[in-house]
């Protein structure tokens, strides 16, 4: 799926150098810089998600989830 693109003068610079010296297109070096990035995101907002996410200990326990509810004895 085809996407446009709009790049600063530098990084478009940048991407040209890139692009010559290793002789890779310019979209494998920019889907090659999606992928680390994307792998990286991933990861830190993973880890985000499961410090931030409560603990057992912070959760009501069954019963009482039960008895609030009027189902429990």
């Amino acid at each position: 799926m085809p996407h446009l693109l709009r790049f600063s003068r530098d990084i478009e610079l940048r991407l040209e150098r890139l692009s010559q010296r290793t002789g890779q297109s310019k979209s494998a070096l920019i889907e090659r810089c999606l992928a680390v990035g994307m792998h990286d995101l991933e990861s830190q907002l993973l880890l985000e998600e499961a410090v931030s996410a409560p603990t057992v200990a912070d959760k009501p326990a069954l019963d009482q989830l039960l008895r609030e509810s009027g189902l429990g004895a």
